[in-house]
């Protein structure tokens, strides 16, 4: 199984950032949007439709709002993995600077590639996005 991991400093309160990465329901598109643009509740599942017309179905795993953790599934979409775990991080460094971690586990390995480019692309999305949210 590969694992992917990605760490970016973002120029914000990190309870501030948490709000919206902990948002299940519309934190991607609120985090990225131009990246992302839609996202709904499906019957408990939630629909992410980004920029290049991929879409992800995805499934709540858990939310620690005191470790400002969020951990879901992709349990189907246009890349349908066997299996993709992926969780987000907001780790204060202080009052006005935050670390977001964000790893997926995926198989089969050769997801790997693709969706580390895409979580590239999309950490750079958010850093823009939320690194003024609390000036």
């Amino acid at each position: 199984m590969a694992s992917i991991s990605k760490e970016i400093v973002i120029g914000a309160n990190a309870d501030e950032v948490w709000k919206v990465i902990g948002d299940f329901e519309e934190g991607p598109l609120r985090m990225a949007p131009g990246y992302v643009v839609d996202t709904r509740l499906e019957g408990g599942y939630r629909i992410v439709t980004f920029a290049d017309g991929a879409v992800a179905r995805e499934r709540l795993v858990s939310v620690d709002h005191h470790a400002r953790r969020i951990v879901y599934a992709v349990v189907g979409g246009t890349l349908s993995p066997a299996h993709d775990n992926a969780s987000m991080q907001v780790v204060a460094d202080d009052e006005h600077r935050c670390r977001l971690i964000w790893t997926h586990d995926v198989l089969p390995d050769d997801l790997a590639e693709p969706i580390e480019t895409a979580m590239i692309r999309g950490m750079e999305a958010v850093r823009q996005t939320l690194a003024p949210a609390a000036t």
